[in-house]
């Protein structure tokens, strides 16, 4: 009997496994549950405390460059000289310095400026929004001595917005103040339309330029929807409101008048590289090719061959050279979901490491 007692028990152990399993299960779940209750609280809490507050915008950086290459060549001095060496050079640096104290303020202050921007820009250029604040604010306080470089990066993208953006450099250069680009990567197409503005355009050895076309593709599933006999309806008012399209029948007429539209485009962009490079010969570049940048130069299409880096140092002898970049401030909110989802996704690795079976 006794023994028949003990076999049933042993039998029904690893039961209580499972009860302990789901037990720890809960526990986890009520604590995570928690954790995202209390988050939560605080996220709304802040939402409607900052639906009180003005709309925040963005704020400008400016980082002199000129100050900071000269605080790296005094790092490095003391890094590479013996001791004895960079005392006496510290020594002739303060001396130097001392001399210059009486009328270095007035003398910075007549010294020109180079004021650097940096776009980086995506398909629909939606860094035009920056690039338009940085502009603005350089053109308010330059003067006619001051000039402007633009380290330019981009594949090119929607026709409208690198249009506004090659706009927004336009500006600049209506304002009478020497422009110059810096390619050091890509500028083709779109890219090019904006560095096409101008003064002076440098690009590095490898860099892509050019690709002066229009292209435009998309699918169509008209067959794919007849064949599972699925219609499809479209209405328009005028003749070519919609050439070509995805889920409709496209007819001859339609693409004719798109290709058209393509042409037209295309027409555009040559006259506008045309207008800021006359000496260039639009005809044979504009064929939608690229090349990289010693060969840009034979054809006309940047004017000379080197790196941002290697000018910024050079004009940072010779000049000031500030950087000048407009940030959005993020919101209060974002910072702290952002935060939040941190710190929920921690402690849920946390709780989930603990009460993971062995």
């Amino acid at each position: 009997m006794t023994s028949n007692f003990l076999v049933c028990c042993s039998q029904r152990l690893p039961g209580f496994g499972h009860l302990e399993f789901l037990y720890d299960y809960g526990l986890f779940l009520a604590k995570a549950i928690t954790i995202v209750l209390a988050v939560a609280a605080v996220v709304l809490l802040v939402v409607a405390a900052s639906m009180k507050q003005k709309h925040e915008r963005g704020e400008l950086k400016l980082t002199h460059i000129s100050e900071e290459l000269q605080s790296l060549r005094h790092h490095l001095k003391a890094e590479l000289l013996d001791k004895k060496a960079f005392k006496a050079y510290e020594k002739q640096h303060k001396a130097e310095q001392k001399a210059k104290d009486k009328d270095q303020q007035s003398a910075e202050s007549t010294k020109p400026r180079v004021f650097v921007l940096e776009f980086k820009g995506g398909i629909e250029a939606s860094e035009v929004a920056s690039l338009r604040e940085e502009i603005s604010a350089v053109l308010a306080i330059a003067e006619k001595s001051d000039q402007v470089l633009v380290n330019l990066e981009s594949g090119g993208g929607m026709v409208h917005g690198y249009g506004l953006a090659a706009s927004q450099l336009e500006r600049v250069r209506r304002a009478g103040l020497p422009l110059t680009v810096c390619v050091d990567k890509v500028a083709a197409s779109g890219g090019y339309m904006m560095a096409c503005v101008a003064n002076h355009i440098v690009a590095a050895p490898f860099a892509i330029v050019g690709s002066i076309g229009v292209v435009a593709q998309l699918p169509n599933f008209h067959r794919l929807l007849r064949k599972h006999d699925i219609d499809y309806e479209q209405h328009t008012a005028g003749e070519f409101k919609r050439t070509l399209t995805l889920f409709g029948e496209n007819t001859d007429e339609g693409r004719a008048k798109f290709q058209e539209e393509l042409e037209q485009t295309h027409e555009l962009f040559k006259g506008f590289v045309s207008n800021f490079r006359p000496q260039l010969e639009v005809a044979k570049v504009a064929t939608g090719e690229h090349w990289y940048g010693q060969q840009a130069v034979a054809l006309g299409l940047v004017d000379e061959i080197g790196t941002s880096d290697d000018l910024l140092m050079k004009l940072a002898d010779e000049k000031q050279v500030i950087k000048v970049r407009y940030q959005i401030r993020k919101k209060i909110t974002d910072k702290l979901a952002h935060s939040a989802s941190l710190m929920l996704s921690e402690c849920y690795d946390r709780l989930l490491q603990k009460n993971r079976p062995m």
